[in-house]
């Protein structure tokens, strides 16, 4: 099995947001050495929680500063954008870490509507313009000639290199799953939303209707999914709280810092709330290493894949270290890293 991780840059309440990115930068190492596989940032906007705003910013730091691991995005917001300029920062990437880059692009605002204005003050049509932006982007970034014809076909995105960036398609619906598989790229789902909902469908879907690329020969697919491992049980669940009531928040629309364990235990929760954290960790995977290891490798096996991509939220860093270690002990991950 192959583990991967996804880094959100979650702030905690009582510390500057800048410190969540230094953090990035600390766990990005932390699991290189660990012998983790891919390590993806997030793009999000205006947001009290999730504070990494520009990817390709953070990806150019942790490629600079790693020597082994893959870095990605997960993912650009590809509609506030140009796709050329995407294709140069991602050029630029490869040149820094020739080998190691993901691209992954979403269609998702990232942000509220006013948010996402403010970013692209002269949107186009989403449904309209996305698959268009992305094929775009998938010539400019492998370096390969725009179709005859094609308005852009002269322009090329430097710097020029042997190698290519790896695009995936990020998403949480079939609309993201039907696209990948018609252009034949690698697709991501964000499993971690909705505790999953749909999950089987959209690969299906990706699985039945994908088309070989030259990049992709066959199907490749994986999930992004929410885990948190401790010493124990007790421990792990303990940790949980600071995200159970972001979760909470999350419903009514409020979006601040993390809060300690401590602080989101003295927080009674209505009936109503309860009822959705019930829901919420019946669907979680927390627990020891071995524990959280089990779970994944089930829901890997169920779903088929052999690459599983884990995020976690801890009001400290530590513990999120520490979740990552006991996970990379349970796959024999710390131990390949060795012996490479």
């Amino acid at each position: 099995m192959i583990l991967s991780v996804l880094d959100q840059s979650t702030a905690s309440k009582g510390k500057a947001q800048d410190v969540a990115i230094r953090e990035t930068l600390a766990l990005a190492r932390h699991c290189d050495a660990l012998g983790y596989h891919r390590y993806w940032v997030s793009e999000h906007h205006n947001s009290g929680s999730i504070v990494g705003t520009a990817p390709e910013v953070l990806m150019a730091a942790i490629a600079a500063t790693t020597p082994r691991i893959r870095v990605g995005s997960a993912g650009v917001m590809l509609p506030h954008y140009s796709a050329l300029k995407v294709a140069e920062q991602f050029r630029v990437l490869e040149a820094i870490a020739p080998g190691r880059i993901d691209l992954g692009i979403g269609r998702a605002p990232g942000s509220d509507g006013l948010t996402a204005q403010a970013l692209n003050p002269h949107p186009q049509d989403v449904e309209d313009q996305y698959p268009r932006q992305v094929q775009e982007l998938q010539h400019w970034v492998s370096g390969t000639p725009l179709p005859d014809g094609h308005p852009y076909q002269k322009i090329f995105a430097q710097p020029k290199g042997p190698g290519t960036p790896e695009m995936w398609i990020l998403g949480s619906s079939n609309y993201g799953a039907q696209l990948a598989a018609y252009l034949g790229l690698p697709y991501a789902f964000a499993y971690f939303f909705g505790g999953g909902a749909g999950v089987e469908h959209a690969l299906e879907l990706y699985r039945r209707n994908f088309r070989p690329s030259e990049g992709t020969p066959k199907a490749k697919a994986t999930i992004c999914v929410w885990a948190l491992a401790a010493d124990s049980e007790e421990e792990a669940w303990r940790l949980f709280k600071s995200r159970e009531r972001s979760s909470i928040d999350r419903e009514y629309g409020i979006r601040m810092p993390l809060i300690s364990p401590e602080e989101a235990a003295s927080r009674a929760y209505s009936s109503a709330e309860a009822v959705i954290v019930e829901k919420l960790r019946r669907k979680s995977i927390v627990g020891t290493g071995a524990q959280v290891a089990e779970k994944l490798r089930e829901l890997a096996q169920r779903l088929e894949l052999d690459e599983l991509v884990v995020v976690t939220w801890t009001y400290d860093p530590e513990p999120r270290h520490r979740s990552y270690e006991l996970l990379a002990r349970a796959f024999g991950l710390d131990a390949a890293a060795r012996a490479a």
